[in-house]
């Protein structure tokens, strides 16, 4: 049993063809709606209701791309939207859910492209959303810079990335068990950016008014093997060039003791923790919505309240033990 690795860090790099290739397997291994990715492709997609503007071109790409075609519903006055993956499996996927659930009134169109190399001319866009996808990439500056080239000014970009503390219980029992079998610790799970390295990482890339808040769920599963199913269906195993290439049977099964033993609930469920953390900017220009006391206007990226949404993942429900409910 190989235990997966939830994303890539910024200084690694996966081998060619290995994330298509996860892409691919994703998208035979998905279920048609998954609670985790839809609760998080709908509070991406509420950032756009707080926004007058309106943003007829949409590029959307990686991740999370049939929720969002799905979950969109009218929001920031799309009419064309283009949908990119790296996966020809995942495009597939996308395009046949159209025809059985059509998105009315929009233009779809499907490439297949890499973030890293953006199939798109510059200032062709109005808005840029990627939903649990840029942690994949090998040079996430550079795929950052390209998305802000492409964008009009008065432009948008809104992206969902996994946080640093995703899957921390999966990293502690991994280090405990490794310690105790193979006296030593090799890498298994990448470490994923912290809240401070995303508004740098937008400021890099040069926008010029960047907001990040961030979500975190609680999702519980039955074991471990099915987190690590999950995953898999996720399309977020390991991909890592320089990784450990096997986990000894015996690490594995310690590492699912140990998990259990440490974190589990008194329902006999295992609690994983993922966190997204919500990225939007306006490159060129500052533009309003809602009104404030006296009348003021706020700017859109300062109305990105930072929330902390704990819940229970039960497929294919997600339930938030907080004032909301996801049924």
């Amino acid at each position: 049993m190989r235990l997966p690795l939830t994303a890539i860090d910024m200084d690694d790099e996966s081998p060619p063809g290995k994330t298509e290739a996860q892409r691919d397997r994703a998208a035979w291994l998905m279920k048609p709606k998954d609670s985790l990715l839809d609760t998080v492709a709908e509070n991406l997609l509420d950032r756009l209701e707080d926004c007058k503007k309106t943003f007829p071109t949409a590029l959307c790409m990686g991740g999370s791309l049939e929720a969002i075609r799905r979950l969109l519903c009218g929001r920031g006055g799309i009419e064309k939207l283009i949908m990119m993956d790296t996966s020809w499996d995942m495009v597939k996927l996308c395009k046949d859910a159209e025809q059985k659930i059509p998105n009315d009134n929009i233009e779809t169109s499907y490439i297949i492209g890499d973030e890293e190399y953006l199939p798109v001319k510059e200032n062709s866009v109005d808005l840029v959303i990627s939903c649990l996808g840029l942690h994949w990439t090998n040079d996430l500056p550079g795929a950052m810079i390209q998305c802000r080239l492409s964008l009009k000014p008065d432009g948008l970009f809104l992206a969902a990335i996994l946080g640093g503390e995703t899957l921390k219980e999966l990293r502690i029992a991994c280090t405990i068990a490794q310690m105790e079998r193979e006296g030593g610790i090799s890498p298994r799970l990448s470490p994923l950016a912290q809240v401070r390295d995303a508004g740098n990482l937008l400021t890099r890339a040069g926008f010029t008014l960047p907001g990040v808040d961030v979500d975190e769920y609680t999702v519980r599963y039955s074991s471990a093997l099915e987190l690590i199913e999950h995953l898999r269906a996720m399309g977020e195993t390991s991909a890592l060039l320089q990784r450990s290439k096997v986990l000894k049977k015996d690490t594995a099964l310690a590492t699912a003791g140990i998990y259990e033993s440490m974190f589990a609930a008194e329902d006999g469920t295992i609690p994983a923790t993922f966190q997204a953390k919500w990225r939007g900017d306006d490159p060129v220009h500052t533009y309003s919505v809602g009104v404030g006391e006296g009348g003021t206007t706020w700017p859109y990226l300062r109305v990105l309240t930072p929330a902390l949404l704990k819940g229970r993942f039960e497929p294919p429900t997600l339930a938030h033990q907080g004032k909301q409910a996801y049924r």
